[in-house]
């Protein structure tokens, strides 16, 4: 009885949490009216949680690219198709890869400082602070967050996408021999058939990506309890809340995307 006691009480706890973070992410919309007066925040966040993060992005990008480009180009040559891995890495970059790793790298990096920031102030009781001064925590806080990653996520994504195909080109050249001119010369004829479908399912990705790391962030940060011990667990649980939520979002979404497009 005890084992289905502790089921249960999971159970009802992970509900409890998916239905404070859905209401969380309503409060944010009802509260995008006062946008205009926090622009200056939405800024700052875009530069903490974008600008600051583009180091980290080219490292995996380029590196991303390089190794799906040998692991790939070392099977098509097999086949003689070794012409074709630009098109391999540009699918494979721009559907998944592109924004699965964008967002892995904003709930690391991003996503826990959101959480461990509010989370401070969640058990330093300026958060009711904040209330008590008539300013709301979703305005103040977790709409100006959320919009800077909705917003940074895509264009993080593309570039991602971008120093990708450059590190893969790179190896395809020096190690798989295939030359930089035919390497981006199928890539260029790939983009024309199917453009708009590699560009708009990457970038689709990475905008739901940004705004789910963001919501996922605040509202455990808001629900952090029981001093510094309790900032660091709800640190923790962000980063692996964000981390299942994007691999179950990833995958409807590429089943939506491929089927209406």
């Amino acid at each position: 009885m005890s084992f289905i006691s502790a089921i249960g009480s999971r159970v009802i706890q992970s509900c409890e949490k998916t239905g404070y973070a859905v209401n969380l992410f309503i409060q944010t919309i009802y509260w995008l009216k006062a946008i205009r007066y926090r622009a200056r925040s939405i800024l700052e966040q875009m530069f903490v949680c974008g600008v600051q993060t583009f180091s980290v992005t080219i490292i995996v990008g380029i590196f991303t690219g390089m190794i799906l480009a040998l692991q790939t180009g070392i099977t098509l040559k097999d086949y003689h198709l070794e012409h074709l891995i630009g098109v391999v890495i540009l699918e494979t970059l721009c559907r998944e890869l592109g924004p699965f790793m964008t967002a892995f790298i904003l709930a690391g990096r991003a996503g826990s400082a959101m959480a461990a920031e509010i989370g401070t102030m969640k058990v330093s009781e300026e958060i009711d602070a904040l209330e008590v001064m008539s300013i709301n925590p979703v305005s103040f806080l977790v709409m100006p967050r959320v919009i800077a990653l909705a917003l940074f996520a895509p264009i993080l994504t593309a570039y991602v996408n971008i120093v990708g195909l450059i590190g893969g080109s790179i190896v395809a050249n020096y190690q798989i021999g295939v030359d930089f001119s035919v390497y981006f010369r199928e890539i260029l004829n790939q983009m024309q058939v199917s453009s708009f479908k590699l560009v708009f399912a990457g970038l689709f990705k990475g905008w739901v990506f940004g705004m789910v790391i963001a919501i996922v962030s605040c509202a455990n940060g808001l629900k952090a309890k029981d001093g510094a011990a309790g900032v660091g667990i709800a640190t923790r649980q962000s980063v692996v809340d964000a981390f299942l939520l994007i691999l179950i979002f990833n995958y409807f979404m590429s089943n939506v995307i491929e089927k209406v497009f």
